[in-house]
């Protein structure tokens, strides 16, 4: 929620630190109107008025993600540590401290959940794009690093017996993973089947002229 607050003092310069003070941002992440400019009357003494400015804090990507989790992590009782990365298009929230883990779920449900709510905050709020991913503890890359071991394991196991095999359900961005480590191996190949959240990767041996 942005924070909005009026400040008087005998220049606008001077309302402005004032009031970007007293609301912890700095003047380049704020909104500034000036109501009044002030005037220092006759002889800066007789009928002098003070400059009055509406200090409001702009809608950054960096408080919107505060606004958003934070009430998330009243609601489940933790306490979490937020790192913030904003590079072109993307968006990197990366979440550490004690029981953090809770965040995750069963097979990263709860986190690809928030990831998904967060995103359409943060692109409706803006209206702009970023490709936004919500990480907990480094669980994306961790469970990349398995994925990868998983297919290749697997690829070579459907070469050698020459037998489809199903993956269990994997969301989209599991999938992906799964479909680019084999996209160039010489004996499988990949494809998906069934409906959103039971959406399965099968590996699929190639027949070659020889079979």
């Amino acid at each position: 929620m942005q924070r909005t607050i009026v400040k008087e003092a005998k220049s606008v310069d001077e309302a402005i630190r004032l009031a970007c003070e007293e609301l912890n941002i700095d003047r380049e992440d704020a909104e500034i109107e000036i109501i009044n400019e002030g005037n220092k009357g006759i002889l800066g003494i007789i009928g002098n008025k003070n400059a009055v400015v509406r200090v409001t804090e702009k809608i950054t990507v960096e408080s919107i993600v505060e606004d958003f989790l934070t009430p998330v992590f009243d609601a489940m009782g933790i306490e979490a540590d937020i790192d913030i990365e904003k590079k072109d298009e993307e968006v990197v929230v990366r979440l550490s401290g004690e029981n953090i883990g809770i965040i995750i779920g069963r097979r990263g449900e709860t986190l690809d959940s928030l990831q998904y709510l967060l995103s359409l905050v943060i692109n409706r709020t803006l209206n702009v794009y970023y490709r936004v991913t919500l990480d907990v503890a480094d669980y994306r890359r961790k469970r990349e690093e398995t994925l990868i071991r998983l297919a290749n394991r697997i690829a070579d196991k459907v070469a050698r017996t020459r037998k489809n095999l199903t993956l269990e359900p994997m969301n989209p961005y599991e999938r992906r993973i799964i479909h680019s480590t084999l996209q160039n191996h010489k004996y499988v190949d990949t494809y998906s089947i069934g409906e959103e959240p039971n959406r399965k990767v099968v590996i699929r041996y190639k027949h070659s002229k020889a079979d």
